[in-house]
């Protein structure tokens, strides 16, 4: 679906656009925030992560997308959301780079803690947002969350990250009883 396209059938959805405005104006301002968004496939969840990207100007963005075949490799969801904050890694306490480091396959070693690495991805979270608000976008939240290993990073994060300014979206897709 084109930017355009998206953008004409989001001109009627004013009501769902004002929680990603909230989201950014949250960020922007000081506290970290958190917003999921549920609704069965096809119903515009995607659409409206892309309108908040393109209305968080000035924001930091961190993505991941839910691909079904990564669903049982652990962190591959995580590291695409981390992807771009690597050059970071320095700046964590040793055991949190070094679980990190493993997780992602950047040093060897033992399978690490979920909690360590799940710290370690607040700690780099809020270490960017320090520096520059920032909105993490998870799309298909269902798929990715294995990969995101989400209970042991993403959901505590926004409660977590009060050092800096981070806003967390979620687009999970609900999936139907078979009937």
């Amino acid at each position: 679906m084109s930017a355009r396209v998206s953008a004409r059938r989001l001109l009627s959805r004013r009501s769902e656009c004002a929680a990603p405005d909230q989201l950014v104006a949250s960020v922007r301002a000081g506290p970290s925030r958190a917003l999921v968004l549920r609704g069965e496939a096809g119903v515009g969840k995607s659409a409206l992560l892309e309108y908040l990207v393109r209305h968080a100007s000035g924001c930091g963005i961190a993505r991941a997308v839910g691909v079904e075949s990564e669903m049982e490799l652990a962190y591959a969801g995580l590291q695409q959301l981390c992807a771009t904050f690597l050059d970071h890694l320095e700046h964590l306490p040793g055991p949190q780079r070094g679980a990190l480091g493993t997780a992602f396959g950047l040093r060897a070693g033992d399978a690490p803690d979920r909690f360590l690495v799940g710290l370690a991805v607040l700690s780099l979270l809020s270490d960017i947002a320090e520096k520059r608000p920032l909105v993490c976008i998870v799309d298909d939240g269902a798929v990715a969350r294995r990969g995101l290993r989400a209970d042991a990073g993403l959901r505590c994060a926004p409660s977590r990250c009060g050092v800096g300014r981070a806003g967390l979206r979620c687009a999970r897709a609900e999936r139907r009883a078979a009937s």
